[in-house]
């Protein structure tokens, strides 16, 4: 999943995300308040990405692809790559193949895309103006839109390769490895997964080791104030997988919740008794911050709205499961466990 795609099967809540993701992308206004004295606050940190070191691997093309939407997919030329997602784009680039990308959707928060053409709408790719900039490639996820879009890039002659959006941590080698095959540079692709691999290990390695009993419950919101989205996130959400790996339960998964989102209540948020709410931190900002947050129905009443405990992460890294979760889980576990007894 997309930092900021978050799936609703529920019409009017649909309606009402679909508003309320128009506010999403750029860097993350205002962070987290973790308990008993916070890691530092997500817009305090430098958004870059960290491309492999060395030169730019040169593709091997073309390059036969399976596209998750059943096509095979030839690509042939890699000097102009438009990937549709912060995530796609954030792997290109971490691949060192940053120089040969010649647009970015609006999740795309991080430094050095920060200059390029941004090709969508409220998270709808205009096709006119993808095809403008004379792509060579094209990268998508199976929940990138509108389906016009991609049937009008497809017709076009654009080679188009969609792949399934990542929703834990054991998609992002497959993933990485998926987009460097597609650009020709597998060989970087087994360099960047080892990688990653590697930091998220060392990441968990430092995670409280705490009882059963002692871990903390965490409810995972999805809001946007300006739009009155107020969600929270059940087995589905995409967040669960941090959770797991930062030795927390989540909360919504934990009680029962089986959908993706579901509207928040007083009786969910009971249900759900959370010691801590992780939030995107423009989500937060959205709500005018802690204060508001625990003005929503429920909140204030849960043991993670009595204490104030709130972790916030940047919008455009917390759910992308690519070359920098190793930070977002870091981050995660910073703010968790603050200042808590048994911490390591």
């Amino acid at each position: 999943m997309d930092s900021v795609r978050i799936p609703v099967r529920t019409g009017a809540l649909a309606a009402g995300l679909a508003l309320a993701l128009t506010a999403c992308g750029g860097p993350a206004e205002g962070g987290g308040t973790g308990h008993k004295g916070a890691a530092p606050a997500a817009e305090e940190r430098t958004d870059r990405i960290e491309p492999l070191a060395g030169p730019a691997p040169e593709p091997k093309l073309p390059a036969e692809v399976a596209s998750a939407d059943g096509h095979t997919v030839s690509v042939e030329d890699t000097s102009r790559v438009v990937p549709l997602t912060g995530s796609l784009n954030e792997i290109v680039f971490t691949l060192g193949l940053g120089e040969q990308v010649v647009a970015r959707d609006i999740t795309a928060t991080f430094e050095q895309a920060a200059d390029l053409p941004v090709v969508t709408r409220a998270h709808d790719v205009s096709a006119e103006s993808v095809l403008s900039l004379k792509p060579t490639v094209v990268l998508a996820d199976t929940t990138t839109g509108p389906a016009e879009a991609i049937s009008q890039l497809r017709d076009a002659g654009i080679p188009l390769v969609v792949l399934d959006p990542p929703k834990s941590l054991d998609d992002i080698g497959p993933r990485i490895e998926a987009v460097a095959g597609a650009l020709g540079v597998a060989e970087a692709g087994k360099a960047l997964v080892d990688r990653t691999e590697q930091r998220i290990e060392k990441v968990r390695a430092d995670v409280p080791d705490l009882p059963a009993a002692d871990r903390p419950r965490v409810a995972f919101l999805y809001l946007r104030g300006s739009a009155s989205v107020y969600l929270l996130g059940g087995r589905e959400s995409g967040a669960g997988s941090l959770l797991e790996a930062a030795g927390a339960l989540d909360a919504g998964k934990e009680s029962g919740l089986r959908k993706d989102f579901t509207a928040i209540t007083s009786e969910a948020l009971a249900k759900a008794a959370p010691d801590a709410i992780l939030v995107m931190a423009k989500g937060l900002k959205s709500v005018d911050g802690i204060d508001g947050l625990v003005k929503i129905p429920g909140v204030a009443e849960t043991p993670a709205g009595m204490d104030r405990r709130v972790v916030s992460i940047d919008d455009g890294v917390l759910l992308n499961y690519g070359p920098r979760t190793d930070q977002v889980l870091a981050d995660l576990v910073d703010q968790l466990y603050a200042g808590q007894d048994g911490a390591k």
